[in-house]
């Protein structure tokens, strides 16, 4: 590049200096910003490294691209993304456009532990400068890509928080989160050319006086068709004008200021080294950066900057690369464009290659791009022009008035056509008319703006207003029709072969199922396993997937998965192509989905916060998938240490529920229990022992988490006493325990009938004393509570609170159980339906089947009781107390002559008072005298 000859830019300066004076009323600091702006495009078109200013997923900054590196043929390229990211570039031939390339560590060092996982992605679409570049670097012979732009580590290092928001972080305009929009996740954007006005005053200005709704349409209104078919220069001077307008009259967050300065004093140090290094002329040199970066006031700006700025050291965190599919709603939502933008470029991007004849450069083997005739071959040498110095060309593009194109009728009543056909697909009642009213209210609404053509956007503010009523009759309105017709949300596609090793071993074991598993969208699989044994691993991977990635990647139809229990017959819903990034990134803990599952396991067991169900379910999790005993004793040994480091009962009803089903499995699949469970069931014991009476009296625990306790010591109280506890510790436990909540006496006074320390007739009495108690009776549906909780530990009690209950509604007046009835009713639906079909086959059993029946029906509770019966003595027997035995006495001879007893048949005499064996036998009542005596 030859540098600019002095005075270039005089008269622009001067025209510059005078409009200041004049709008300013004198020179000053509108003086100082014009002039700038001209020396920072005077300084930048005068480096001896050609800087190639861009803006991001720019049609009119590709064509630009695709024209210049065909002319000038550079032997290296700089391009202003993360020097990391290099290996993967070469990737992008075996995906379909767009993409993203990806950075990515779940496990951090030397940052705050709740920014993991750490993400950063450079999304990558056909309509962009750097892929232009990135396309000609790879395919042409002899010619460097070098990525000069931060680490992935320093993006990070150099922000303030974990989220790195972009500039468009709560822009009005930007789209809402979707299935699709959500791709990139919470990752941190790194794109090229970041170039929107940071003074939200200027940026308004702009909309205001451009008559546009938001910054993507001024932006194609003003920049991108005026440089659409401009020359070299005229396109990089543009740039070069509009990055240091936006960039001196907007200074920013100092933060930020300081972070982008910081970048570019890295590219410039970059790019030196390189050139030092290799001893390449800067002439045969291209640096592709952001606008905003190209004009560049940083003392290290330049090959002849100064060497002062120096590149702190990586932190200890490991990262990860890969590429994840994208979209062009995921590129809006990230960078805070507005819908349908991304979509709108592409199609212009296809517009400017049709009409200019520029062959754009596109990877061999690219996906989703027609396949060349012949084999590419290198670009051939021309022969360079003599060295022109550069003009000004920016002083008759700023006099020259804009070029109006002229209206294309064929173009727009084509679109009026295939949106109204759209609406009528989507149940708008459209028809000629409303294309014909979207049509002229197209050009109506050019007008208004000052167009001679109606753009995209005018476009689709006609359809909206033609066409859309009061209602959206479908599942997407007019605007959505348009943007999908301007070219749509087009989803990229990751191919099979950059697929990281898991990725690909997942769709490899996979494989029987004949599956497009790459292919977007649910696809129905059937697994017969009964008849097709060789299915059974695709089901084992199945329920891993479904236990790693989001819910809709792998949803079971049919079939269930439980601890002993295995389907002959499935049917998933499988969209793997669907949740390709999650997928993927799956692939950056390990090479196989067991090595993420363990990791997984471990990395939920041994969290900080981790809770005794949390650890249990990874035991339950390690038993189901992984079917080792290895981790799930070591999960298991977790466990017993968080449980006794416990201090609250939140998690009792989840270690209840999950300790049983580990117990049944162990009991019938392994001959005797493995050490942690039985030291997990000691340890349990004396633990909710210890925190029984504090639970009962807490008010952050739950009635339903107190009964949890009482079922886990009532339940594991047999292993746990045969294993050394002493039950002696619950019956003090219960003795100490004092509720004042009704639900929390009931289930105390349930407990102690568990226990015998409060009989039947007694807990009946109580209840029987709280309805007669004309204070107590709105606080009763709060005592049936705690005993329809107390089914859970001492489901033995259904009988009895169906006897509660009936009594409640036999005994109360309609003035006093009607307006109680509605919380009762919410009191048993929120408190017992769990135990709802324990009460419902107890109720069947003591209530008649038939209604006929009801009348004459008396509630066993209410029938007076048997009298006791008179034992039987030994002259019974022959008196008619046992009279089938005295008939028949053969039997009884029988058998004793088998036991080899001998006896006679007892009298009718009085049978001798006292106690026969001891007149028989003295001797030990005579000891035990000695004894007693002490003699």
């Amino acid at each position: 590049m030859i540098p600019a000859p002095e005075g270039a830019f005089t008269a622009l300066r001067t025209q510059l200096q005078d409009a200041a004076a004049v709008f300013a009323d004198g020179p000053g600091a509108l003086e100082g910003i014009l002039r700038g702006i001209v020396d920072d495009v005077e300084r930048a078109v005068a480096e001896p490294l050609e800087i190639f200013p861009v803006c991001h997923h720019s049609p009119a900054s590709a064509i630009a691209m695709a024209r210049r590196l065909r002319e000038k043929q550079p032997k290296v390229v700089y391009l202003e993304l993360c020097e990391d990211m290099a290996p993967l570039l070469t990737e992008l031939r075996n995906c379909r456009l767009p993409v993203a390339v990806q950075s990515f560590a779940s496990e951090i060092e030397g940052f705050p532990a709740d920014w993991a996982p750490l993400s950063v992605v450079a999304p990558v679409t056909e309509a962009s400068a750097e892929y232009q570049a990135i396309a000609y670097a790879l395919d042409t012979p002899g010619v460097e890509l070098v990525l000069v732009d931060r680490s992935s580590d320093h993006v990070f290092q150099w922000e303030t928080g974990p989220r790195g928001d972009s500039d468009g972080a709560g822009d009005p305009d930007a789209p809402e989160t979707t299935e699709q929009t959500a791709l990139h996740g919470d990752a941190v954007g790194v794109e090229i050319g970041d170039l929107r006005p940071r003074f939200a005053e200027l940026e308004e200005h702009l909309l205001r006086h451009g008559r546009v709704r938001h910054w993507s349409e001024w932006w194609h209104q003003y920049v991108e068709l005026p440089l659409g078919d401009s020359d070299h220069d005229t396109y990089r001077q543009v740039m070069l004008l509009i990055g240091s307008l936006f960039r001196r009259l907007a200074p920013g967050h100092p933060g930020k200021v300081h972070v982008d300065e910081d970048r570019e004093r890295y590219m410039w140090t970059r790019m030196r080294e390189h050139l030092a290094a290799t001893g390449t002329d800067p002439a045969d040199c291209l640096y592709v950066c952001g606008a905003f970066h190209a004009a560049s006031r940083v003392a290290e700006f330049g090959v002849h900057g100064s060497d002062t700025f120096t590149v702190g050291p990586p932190s200890g965190t490991t990262w990860r690369h890969g590429l994840i599919p994208s979209s062009h709603g995921a590129i809006e939502a990230q960078f805070g464009l507005a819908a349908g933008s991304v979509s709108i470029a592409a199609t212009e991007w296809a517009k400017n290659v049709r009409r200019t004849g520029v062959r754009p450069f596109r990877l061999d083997g690219q996906a989703g791009t027609k396949k060349r005739a012949k084999p590419k071959k290198a670009l051939t040498t021309t022969v360079p022009a003599p060295p022109v110095p550069p003009a000004d060309r920016l002083t008759g593009f700023l006099e020259r008035p804009p070029a109006l194109d002229a209206l294309d009728e064929a173009e727009l009543l084509g679109w009026s056509v295939e949106i109204v056909r759209a609406a009528r697909r989507h149940g708008y009642l459209a028809s000629t008319a409303d294309a014909i009213a979207v049509f002229e209210t197209s050009i109506l609404l050019a007008g208004l703006r000052d167009r001679a053509r109606p753009t995209p956007y005018d476009f689709q503010d006609a359809a909206v207003t033609c066409i859309e009523k009061d209602a959206v009759p479908g599942r997407r309105d007019v605007g959505r029709l348009v943007e999908i017709m301007m070219g749509g949300d087009r989803v990229g596609q990751v191919g099979y072969d950059a697929l990281p090793p898991l990725a690909r071993d997942v769709h490899d074991r996979l494989a029987p199922l004949e599956l497009r598993l790459q292919q977007r969208g649910v696809q129905r699989a059937l697994l017969d396993i009964a008849s097709r044994p060789e299915l059974a691993p695709c089901s084992d991977l199945l329920w891993m997937l479904r236990r790693l990635l989001p819910p809709g990647a792998a949803r079971p139809v049919m079939g269930e998965r439980r601890l002993g229990e295995r389907s002959l017959q499935e049917s998933w819903d499988l969209a793997l192509g669907t949740h390709q990034r999650a997928l993927i990134e799956l692939g950056y803990d390990g090479v196989s989905i067991e090595q993420v599952l363990e990791q997984r396991l471990r990395r939920a067991a041994y969290a900080p916060q981790a809770t005794a169900a949390q650890v249990l379910e990874a035991v339950e999790d390690a038993l189901l998938h992984l079917r080792g005993r290895r981790l799930a004793d070591e999960l298991g040994t977790r466990a017993l240490e968080v449980l006794a480091s416990e201090r609250s009962v939140d998690g009792a009803p989840e270690v209840l529920r999950r300790v049983r089903r580990l117990l049944a499995h162990y009991r019938t699949s392994e001959p005797v229990l493995p050490p942690w469970i039985e030291s997990f069931v000691k340890t349990g014991y004396a633990h909710y022992c210890t925190l029984l009476p504090t639970a009962f009296t807490d008010d952050d625990a739950t009635v339903r988490q107190v009964a949890a306790m009482l079922g886990f010591l009532f339940g594991m109280e047999a292993l746990a006493l045969s294993l050394g506890c002493d039950r002696t510790q619950l019956e003090l436990a219960l003795a100490q325990s004092h509720p004042a909540d009704p639900a929390r006496t009931a289930l105390l006074w349930a407990a102690q009938t568990h226990l015998g320390a409060l009989p039947r007739t007694a807990l009946r009495a109580r209840c029987a004393e709280l309805l007669a108690n004309p204070l107590v009776v709105p606080a009763y549906p709060r005592y049936l509570s705690g005993f329809v909780h107390a089914l859970e530990p001492v489901p033995g009690l259904a009988d009895f609170v169906v006897e509660a209950v009936s009594n409640a509604f036999a005994r109360l007046p309609d003035e006093v159980l009607l307006p109680w009835l509605p919380t009762l009713i919410t009191t048993l639906r929120a408190g017992g339906a769990e135990s709802a079909p324990l009460l419902i086959r107890e109720a069947g059993r003591v209530f008649p089947a038939r209604l006929a029946e009801l009348d004459g029906w008396i509630p066993p509770w209410l029938l007076p009781p048997e009298p006791p019966r008179a034992p039987v003595g030994p002259a019974a027997v022959t008196a008619g107390g046992l009279p089938l035995l005295a008939a028949h006495p053969g039997t009884c001879d029988a058998l004793a002559d088998l036991l080899g007893c001998d006896g006679t048949w007892a009298t009718d005499a009085a049978a001798p008072a006292g106690a026969a064996l001891l007149s028989r036998h003295p001797a030990t009542a005579t000891a035990l005298e000695i004894l007693l005596s002490g003699g």
